[in-house]
């Protein structure tokens, strides 16, 4: 019985769904001696992890100063107001017509509709044009 519980603790082991209890009795089971022979295999990786449980370093960590996280604090905070000054830079400049370019940009906008109206009037004309060779073309088929 005690056997099938293992197995089961170890299905569940592998899924990630055991308790830190669940998991200290399978390390306990794969530390003794006497093992099922079809979870042999596993005895290995057990005393590979509790063997690395216990592992320290001898180096020493430094972490940073406050200080520097400082400055790193007063550079977001520049970077911020410079980003802020161009947007409203780019948005406040504007470009503002005289009263001449008002006017020149008025006649330009009559020029290009009397021009596309001359295009649109050019192109029904070219239209009947193609009627007429196609009729000139079936008459000449049909003097002849």
């Amino acid at each position: 019985m005690e056997l099938a519980k293992i197995e089961k603790l170890l299905d569940a082991y592998f899924e990630g769904n055991t308790s830190l209890a669940e998991e200290a009795t399978l390390r306990a089971y794969f530390a003794q001696d006497t093992v099922a022979p079809h979870l042999a295999m596993y005895q290995p990786m057990f005393a590979g992890l509790t063997a690395a449980k216990q592992e320290t370093s001898a180096k020493e960590v430094k972490l940073p100063q406050q200080k520097q996280l400082h400055k790193k604090w007063w550079y977001g905070i520049a970077a911020s107001v410079v980003v802020a000054i161009g947007v409203a830079g780019f948005v406040f400049s504007e470009p503002k017509l005289t009263q001449e370019e008002q006017e020149a940009l008025i006649a330009f906008q009559k020029t290009k509709e009397a021009m596309q109206l001359m295009s649109k009037n050019f192109n029904q004309g070219a239209e009947e044009l193609t009627h007429i060779s196609t009729f000139t073309l079936t008459k000449n088929k049909i003097l002849k």
